[in-house]
């Protein structure tokens, strides 16, 4: 394989391993914040159990989540480096703003939340999770508002020529507030909601069947089930206003999302289907007119396909982007039935009886780790061939010295890396779910029963 595509490869591999983190950590933050103002309101213990727990695994996700990032900064130097030069100004204004403003934040209230049980008051505590998690919402926005410049670029003008040609920022709310960035910021925290959620209710569902933390485990449940509730119905309405912001500043993103070619014709919206690139033709399960629809609320609007643009301006792996993108509609679709039913469920009183329910909710956990992953590459992979949308491509963006051979042994090295890291992160993460959530008695300060016993050793 070329320079380029072992360096979008290794690139891709390294996203994707560390988007598996930060989305469970902004979830599960949500979560803990709403666990811990339960506890606030009512003083049931209970509450406070499950919040020290899911601490905990909060602390596990945020420390990979953590170390796999910086990996990506050294990648942008190392194989990117003309991109870094031609968008450094823009993109390195979005990661100083990360740290200045949202990793300071996450990371300052981090060691309260962690060490501070017994040592501060429940309300200090309290305000502490809700920076961690408000800190953890705001680094998001700084790295899809890099993200999505490069997507819609906007706020910028080009200096110099050639080589030496960078983007400077002349408007940096322009930048910010590009035409994409609100659509996709809303899209992915709510993303990233439904990945922390459904992690609560596998493991609560799993002690339920195992009959154990019976009742930290309903209401933590029930918790966690109306945050994926309101989330999953939430992600359709954000899905779909992303999608309207994709055919209005990306069309060629769009035609190769719902593998559509002819610009004269409407557009039918696919359920499932396989898009063939050589015949310019999409089979599959179709609605006639659905995107057509859905983006002019008629069904005689004609909407610009592939072939309207130039060959070499048009994304390459259309299968695969037309697949990635409905299969997280599906999984979409899918989780607003599942949650939508099971609230129905506990509304009833039936909730916990439906064991075949409670282990679909075991299983679910995956679902929208792969939605957030298959976005993502839908996403990356329908703006090819350019890296920053009509101004640089992708080809031109690779460092000059850097070699196949060099980008193949530090890929294997990361795949080593990463695996190990995996499998520590599995190992751990079951651990702690084994061990279950801390029974009320270990909840108690012990220092004044050892005062206790130190009193009684010296008489």
């Amino acid at each position: 394989m070329d320079v380029e595509i072992l360096a979008r490869i290794q690139f891709a591999f390294t996203v994707a391993f560390h988007y598996i983190y930060p989305p469970l950590s902004i979830g599960l933050g949500l979560v803990m914040v709403f666990m811990e103002g339960m506890y606030l309101r009512t003083k049931e213990q209970v509450y406070e159990q499950m919040a020290r727990f899911w601490t905990k695994i909060f602390a596990l996700t945020f420390g990979i989540g953590v170390a796999t990032g910086i990996v990506m900064e050294f990648e942008f130097g190392t194989n990117w480096a003309t991109y870094s030069r031609y968008v450094g100004d823009v993109f390195g204004s979005a990661l100083a703003a990360e740290g200045i403003f949202a990793f300071a934040l996450e990371s300052g209230f981090l060691g309260i939340l962690l060490f501070g049980w017994n040592k501060v008051s429940p309300k200090v505590h309290f305000i502490a999770t809700l920076g961690v998690w408000l800190g953890s919402m705001f680094s998001a926005v700084w790295i899809v508002v890099a993200n999505s410049w490069q997507q819609t670029p906007a706020g910028y003008h080009i200096v110099g020529e050639g080589l030496n040609a960078r983007a400077e920022i002349t408007d940096f709310w322009a930048m910010v507030f590009n035409p994409s960035s609100v659509d996709r910021l809303l899209h992915v925290w709510v993303g990233a909601f439904l990945a922390g959620a459904f992690l609560i209710l596998s493991v609560h569902a799993w002690y339920i069947l195992k009959n154990r933390h019976i009742e930290i485990s309903k209401k933590a449940f029930k918790i966690a089930l109306a945050i994926a509730a309101v989330a999953s119905l939430s992600q359709l309405l954000t899905g779909h206003k992303a999608a309207d912001g994709v055919a209005h500043n990306q069309p060629a993103k769009l035609a190769a999302l719902e593998g559509h070619f002819d610009s004269l014709a409407v557009a039918d919206m696919f359920l499932l289907g396989w898009v063939n690139k050589e015949t310019q033709e999409t089979m599959g399960i179709k609605i006639p007119g659905g995107l057509t629809f859905l983006l002019y609320q008629n069904f005689k609007t004609p909407v610009k396909g592939l072939n309207s643009f130039p060959e070499n301006e048009r994304p390459t792996a259309l299968n695969a982007i037309f697949q990635f993108y409905h299969i997280m509609v599906a999984i979409g679709i899918f989780l607003i039935a599942l949650t939508l039913y099971a609230s129905v469920q506990c509304w009833r009183g039936k909730l916990f009886q439906q064991r075949w329910l409670l282990w679909v909710f075991v299983w679910a956990v995956l679902l929208p780790q792969i939605a957030n992953q298959f976005g993502w590459f839908a996403a990356e992979m329908g703006r090819q061939p350019w890296v920053v949308y009509g101004l640089l491509r992708t080809s031109d963006a690779l460092s000059k010295v850097v070699t196949a051979d060099q980008i193949l042994f530090s890929l294997i090295m990361f795949f080593l890396i990463y695996l190990l890291l995996f499998t520590l992160f599995i190992y751990l993460l079951n651990k702690k779910i084994q061990h279950g959530p801390e029974d009320g008695s270990d909840l108690q300060d012990h220092r004044p029963k050892l005062q206790e016993m130190a009193k009684a050793l010296n008489v």
